[in-house]
């Protein structure tokens, strides 16, 4: 692979090359050795859960392109990332911008936030025929990136639901929410849905009618149902409390770790463990539990224990 010049065409084409997948699992570098072993870890995990709630949870369905439209293909690093909101996937889509642009992109944070979610700027594996994706599902390596599953809740609650900009949101799921849940809710309240308590949107989740209605929003979709870790075997997952690191270990793999780094930021609104604990103060124990019952796939899958402040009945 030619490494002449730090970015531009060069970050392409990596044939002749090891893929990122026999990196992972015959590491040649000692420092890639290590952290594979912790992967291995996540991955067993990750079976055995599927395997303990085989009843409930792998029904042998057949997957549809449909569910496929999160998984983001690198054809050139031999790469699918299955990106879930609320766990930095607009950084890691700047960087599968970056890495399969050609050398168009360069550097992932100039790259618009608006423009990375642009569904044109990235190819998705519902794009291919079956006997390709056939080929890339056992061939790639494939990754994704999870987050304590109530924290990544309230992050989606405070990102739609709290920010007066996200009319779109308020006027789709906010009046629903409102027009269901609110007692003598005022008519602009019901026309306008910006100003959903957190309560209320819990209700509206663990509410049997919303799971009939239409699939969760990808916002606050379990992972489970978002990427089909029971389906498809990743080879990587990643953690939001361990981004930098993770992320940067996929670039070593991808071997682009030389000049790529990952968007490091520290945000000052991010949700943090001790916010999440507040919101719940106010959920009864019993909406507690039926909100456990709801992500607990993706607690157990995870590996992310019990939150401390839950009641659970």
């Amino acid at each position: 692979v030619m490494r002449r010049n730090p970015f531009g065409m060069d970050i392409c084409c990596r044939k002749g090359s090891r893929s990122p997948l026999q990196e992972l699992y015959n590491p040649t570098q000692v420092s890639l050795s290590n952290t594979a072993i912790l992967h291995q870890i996540r991955r067993d995990q990750v079976t055995d859960t599927c395997r303990a709630n085989s009843v409930s949870s792998r029904k042998r369905r057949v997957l549809t392109p449909n569910d496929l439209k999160h998984l983001v293909v690198d054809e050139d690093h031999e790469m699918i990332y299955c990106y879930v909101p609320k766990v930095a996937c607009t950084n890691w889509k700047r960087v599968m911008m970056v890495l399969t642009g050609r050398g168009k992109y360069s550097d992932p944070m100039e790259i618009p936030a608006n423009e990375a979610h642009v569904s044109s700027n990235l190819k998705t594996l519902n794009q291919y025929s079956i006997p390709e994706i056939n080929h890339r599902l056992k061939n790639y390596m494939k990754f994704l990136f999870v987050r304590e599953p109530f924290e990544r809740l309230v992050s989606a609650y405070r990102n739609k639901f709290t920010q007066k900009y996200n009319t779109s949101f308020h006027k789709r799921y906010g009046t629903k929410i409102v027009r269901r849940q609110r007692k003598n809710a005022t008519q602009e309240a019901l026309r306008k849905g910006d100003d959903v308590k957190f309560e209320e949107f819990v209700a509206y989740l663990i509410d049997p009618h919303t799971q009939r209605e239409e699939p969760f929003n990808e916002h606050w979709q379990t992972v489970y149902s978002l990427c089909h870790p029971c389906h498809i075997h990743y080879d990587l997952i990643g953690k939001y409390e361990t981004l930098e690191e993770d992320s940067n270990y996929v670039l070593q793999l991808a071997g682009v770790g030389n000049y790529l780094k990952f968007p490091t930021y520290a945000k000052s609104t991010r949700t943090t463990d001790e916010m999440t604990t507040e919101f719940f103060q106010n959920i009864s124990s019993e909406h507690q539990t039926q909100l456990y019952e709801v992500y607990k796939l993706d607690f157990l899958m995870f590996n992310y224990s019990v939150p401390s402040y839950l009641k659970l009945e």
